[in-house]
């Protein structure tokens, strides 16, 4: 059988650094929101054992199709934590998202491989199993086993969803030269002065979450000075230090007249929020320049979920 699947990019409206672990992993809170900007992936059981993928589309060029691949390794561990390792998975994977840039890109691959395969072999992992193999393949991988806006916090193993956000036109600015999130935390680690004076705001409280009927829901902000504050970002300043390009961009993409402009992840890359498509058409003409990638997009609804067409 063959599962054809979507794996979203997601930004960080907002992300705080908590703390640090005595491992020396850094705790932190973030709304993880997806976009409609996906990777597509083709997974089939079957063939000779282990792992084969194959890669083509516009952002392919430079991405490993190896053990390296996130997506490779999602399937192998699946298929060593479910005994099948006597069976062969193939997987076709056509690149939209750029990595690395702070949106997830390679985790959702991961994410996507690990429910389709959940999919074709009948579950025969349970919640915690999965969420488990997720975390170990990446910090960002558990929020994309089933993603949709969600407060996620820890290390990112703790997530959790939220209702009543709708979708806001983004546009996403990509500088030409990639930030390594290893450099990111390191460089602020290097600088404790880097991080924001002061108690960040909390972003459940930005966000006037509720419980509703055994949800949690969630408005944006009404303000733009509110969500300006909801998408501020403790690794922009180190960021910055490592790429003067992200304070450029930070310039342009304001004077576009974005409601709010925010960095995702440890960057590079970096994203302003509009009121409608129409404006967010005209601000990527205004910044367009050689060197910079952009992309006219949206933020998806928390009702709505990713599509995933019938088996084959």
């Amino acid at each position: 059988m063959t599962l054809r699947l979507r794996a979203p990019a997601k930004l960080n409206f907002g992300l705080r650094i908590t703390g640090r672990r005595s491992d020396g992993y850094h705790t932190l809170e973030s709304l993880f929101v997806p976009i409609a900007l996906a990777d597509e992936l083709q997974i089939a059981l079957g063939g000779p054992p282990g792992v084969r993928l194959t890669m083509d589309g516009e952002l392919a060029a430079g991405v490993p199709a190896d053990g390296r691949n996130l997506a490779w390794r999602a399937a192998e561990r699946f298929l060593q934590e479910t005994l099948l390792g006597g069976h062969g998975v193939s997987i076709a994977l056509t690149k939209h998202v750029p990595s690395p840039a702070g949106l997830g890109g390679g985790s959702s691959d991961a994410g996507a491989v690990l429910r389709g395969l959940g999919q074709l072999t009948g579950s025969p992992l349970g919640g915690p199993r999965l969420g488990a193999i997720a975390l170990a393949l990446g910090a960002d991988v558990p929020f994309f086993l089933a993603p949709q806006a969600a407060l996620v916090s820890g290390i990112g193993e703790l997530v959790c969803p939220l209702t009543g956000l709708s979708s806001m036109p983004v546009v996403l600015a990509l500088p030409g030269v990639g930030l390594e999130t290893k450099a990111v935390y390191a460089a602020l680690d290097a600088a404790p002065s880097l991080t924001r004076p002061g108690a960040a705001p909390n972003l459940r409280a930005l966000l006037a979450l509720r419980e509703e009927e055994g949800a949690t829901r969630a408005h944006w902000p009404d303000t733009a000075d509110r969500l300006r504050e909801l998408v501020a970002n403790d690794l922009e300043p180190a960021a910055s230090l490592l790429s003067p390009e992200v304070a450029k961009l930070r310039e342009e993409l304001s004077a576009t007249g974005a409601r709010a402009v925010g960095m995702s992840g440890s960057g590079p890359t970096m994203y302003a929020i509009y009121r409608t498509e129409v404006e967010a058409r005209q601000a990527e003409r205004d910044i367009a320049r050689p060197g910079l990638r952009t992309w006219q997009t949206r933020t998806l609804a928390s009702n709505e979920r990713i599509d995933e067409p019938p088996r084959v």
